[in-house]
């Protein structure tokens, strides 16, 4: 090609526009972002519990679901596990009351619910209230109170009242008891009656953290102050009673398709003609495992319930309605490992 020659240039058949200037393309979406209001609430309050919580995430997604759903949770572990700094956390996260009950076998119902006091100053008695009117109550080793403590307490978890004197005085809500037993000791115990164990929406499970998760719970205790100082400096309240009204009113509204509908009630109804049960499940625990996916489904961003949240929240609402056989206590087997294979039995739904 000769100097004055012009260049020939060569272009694609569908060249691709370019963005014009000084316009920035849109932001692809963050998957990460949770996408409801129930989630994006969950989500700050999760911030500020890991802090001091290390761990244990099934636990305080179970506990979380129980609050949403308006519930209460029977944890099983055995001591040092942190429960107590849970429930502390969640109390001053969510801007609410907290006490702690550490049941006795000398503990008697009065303790739970308060009882009248003589007033010398009016010259009458007057209701002093227990430790049972706040709006987060640990109910530690509930196993070892007697049976009659057990019923006043599971009354006013049924009721959200407590009557003394044919006057009722109602439990401000929220209102979340998460009681715990001691799996590994039975000496000086009260073991719950099923009709009573039937009260607890979901029974959760909590075990030893991982290696790593056990590092981070020793530099908790390293870097100067423990989870004790560092919840009252570092943990913030992001929320209050009246939004956590608002999210469990959110929860009861989402989604349950029919079919959802069905489903949950052939797995509670598998239960009762499965052979490694003795009794199982009452139609309040399908109430339960309903309640629980809607919990899920909202925690997840969705206002409608799917069969995976069925399937996750099943073993919580189930594994302390049902009774093995003697057969299958001998042979080792638990009450999660049979229903994980009633589950994977009863057909999932296409929606």
């Amino acid at each position: 090609m000769t100097q004055g020659d012009s260049e020939i240039q060569f272009f694609p058949d569908d060249p691709t526009p370019a963005e014009p200037a000084g316009v920035a393309p849109e932001p692809a979406p963050d998957p990460g972002v949770p996408a409801g209001p129930v989630a994006a609430w969950a989500d700050r309050v999760m911030v500020e519990i890991e802090k001091v919580y290390v761990g244990q995430d099934d636990l305080v997604r179970g506990v979380l679901a129980a609050l949403l759903a308006e519930g209460h949770v029977l944890i099983e572990s055995v001591p040092g596990l942190g429960k107590t700094l849970l429930v502390r956390a969640l109390g001053r996260v969510l801007g609410c009351d907290f006490n702690r009950i550490q049941f006795t076998p000398d503990l008697m119902p009065s303790d739970v619910t308060g009882s009248p006091v003589y007033d010398e100053k009016q010259g009458d008695f007057r209701f002093r209230p227990g430790p049972v009117f706040t709006q987060l109550l640990l109910a530690d080793e509930i196993n070892r109170a007697p049976a009659k403590t057990h019923a006043a307490l599971l009354e006013i978890m049924q009721e959200f009242r407590v009557t003394v004197d044919g006057t009722g005085y109602p439990i401000e809500k929220p209102f979340l008891v998460l009681a715990t037993q001691n799996p590994i000791e039975s000496e000086g115990t009260y073991n719950l009656p099923e009709a009573q164990l039937d009260r607890f929406l979901f029974k959760l499970m909590a075990g030893y953290p991982t290696a790593a998760e056990e590092v981070d719970i020793l530099r908790l205790h390293t870097a100067g102050s423990g989870p004790d100082a560092r919840l009252g400096q570092d943990v913030e309240t992001v929320t209050g009673p009246a939004e956590v009204l608002e999210v469990q009113r959110l929860c009861a509204s989402v989604l349950v398709d029919g079919r959802v509908l069905d489903y949950i009630a052939a797995l509670v109804r598998k239960t009762r003609e499965w052979p490694a049960f003795s009794l199982g499940a009452s139609p309040r625990a399908g109430v339960a495992i309903l309640r629980g996916a809607r919990a899920i489904a909202a925690l997840e961003g969705r206002d409608f319930a799917l069969p995976d949240d069925v399937q996750e929240v099943a073993p919580w609402a189930l594994r302390h309605r049902v009774i093995l056989t003697p057969e299958a206590e001998v042979e080792g087997q638990t009450p999660d490992d049979v229903l994980a294979e009633l589950i994977r039995s009863v057909p999932v739904p296409r929606l």
